[in-house]
């Protein structure tokens, strides 16, 4: 077995359809099997996707034992040369596994990939590169040293955006929403830790795997990550988990900084935690601002009305609703019409009349906070 694919799911069964549907093109005519590691969901999750996704091995929690637990479940179970762990609130390429493994195949040393994530709007989240939060990458990143400086190898370490996100780099972290890993390297320096529920076991299996003489890699292979989706980042839990996991990594791996740094270091994480946690209670949440919305719906003009019938009652502040008919017209030629672009505030794919390497193309190549990207699935008939 070539790749195997892990992905843990709780309560986004539509997210995970989708990704899964990505999944099963990507690997089409490969060696690969994907397992889903359900955490006791309560959407229905399971009924609804095994009729659906025969090929899938489903893995079904009696409880919610957390992200680090039930991925170990998986890759226990499975063989493959190389394992992927992916969220289920990702969209992936067709092309894109073959790459990674030939790139892996190529760079013996390489110990895992992150690549490049874009969210809902097309635009680049800086997660996917990152440095290891040492005590002074830490301070920089919580005391608003990093966006002061951004160009500054000295201050801005965390997220590295003086490094092209077009280019391929030598990283220390990858991205818990897509790691692909090299088995050898997992054998030798042991499986993600269990005393992180949630957040922060992806920075110490990256850790792991360069203090075990690996390198890892960032790739600009494009995945859509739906970043926030599967979670809800006002949720007093969530704050709990992350600042959490922020403190457990910082224990384990800098016990023996310099006081004062770890002083500022725990204070900063109280007060960002508090802060979340405060607003979240409160529910202080910025309202979204009402805004007219116009729609342009890629797909072949047999399918229109039935994509803006799904569309129309999502959005049924929609002014109006345009094809852009891909019988007459390829789904790139719209990048050579970006004036004309700017007039929509939506932009809807149809699958599987688009490809999604060609929405995540248009999406990196129209970066716009102001549109909102979506995918209407033909067979499933659901919009995401």
């Amino acid at each position: 077995m070539k790749l195997s694919i892990v992905i843990v799911n709780y309560n986004v069964k539509y997210f995970l359809e989708q990704c899964l549907c990505s999944v099963r093109a990507a690997v089409r005519g490969m060696e690969a099997e994907v397992l889903v590691v359900d955490n006791h969901s309560t959407d229905g999750s399971l009924e609804y996707l095994r009729p659906r996704f025969p090929e899938v091995t489903f893995i079904e929690n009696s409880d919610n034992p957390g992200f680090a637990k039930a991925n170990n479940q998986a890759i226990r179970m499975s063989s493959g040369e190389y394992v992927l762990l992916l969220n289920p609130d990702t969209v992936i390429g067709e092309e894109s596994l073959r790459s990674l493994c030939f790139f892996m195949d190529e760079h013996p040393e390489a110990g895992g990939i992150g690549v490049k994530m874009l969210d809902g709007h097309g635009a680049f989240l800086p997660e996917s590169k990152r440095s290891f939060p040492s005590p002074w990458v830490s301070f920089c990143k919580l005391f608003g040293l990093s966006k002061l400086f951004p160009r500054s190898r000295v201050f801005a370490r965390y997220s590295l955006p003086y490094l092209s996100e077009e280019k391929q780099h030598k990283v220390e972290v990858l991205a818990g929403a897509f790691m692909f890993l090299r088995r050898e390297a997992l054998d030798k320096v042991g499986l993600l830790d269990e005393s992180f529920f949630m957040y922060g076991e992806d920075i110490d299996l990256s850790y792991r795997i360069v203090q075990g003489g690996y390198k890892n890699y960032y790739i600009p292979e494009r995945i859509l990550h739906y970043k926030g989706e599967s979670t809800k980042h006002g949720d007093v839990k969530y704050v709990k988990a992350f600042y959490g996991a922020m403190l457990i990594f910082y224990r384990k791996y800098y016990p023996h900084s310099g006081w004062l740094m770890g002083l500022l270091i725990r204070l900063a994480v109280l007060l960002k935690g508090s802060l979340s946690a405060l607003v979240g209670l409160l529910g202080l949440k910025r309202k979204p601002r009402s805004r007219h919305r116009r729609l342009l719906i890629l797909c072949r003009e047999e399918m229109f009305e039935e994509v803006k019938a799904a569309c129309v009652k999502r959005m049924p502040e929609l002014e109006y609703v345009n094809l852009w008919d891909l019988d007459e017209e390829r789904v790139m030629d719209a990048i050579c019409r970006r004036n004309q672009m700017k007039r929509f505030t939506d932009l809807a794919f149809c699958y599987p009349d688009a490809r999604f390497e060609q929405m995540l193309l248009l999406m990196d190549k129209m970066v716009d906070k102001k549109i909102s990207y979506h995918i209407y699935n033909k067979e499933s008939k659901k919009l995401i």
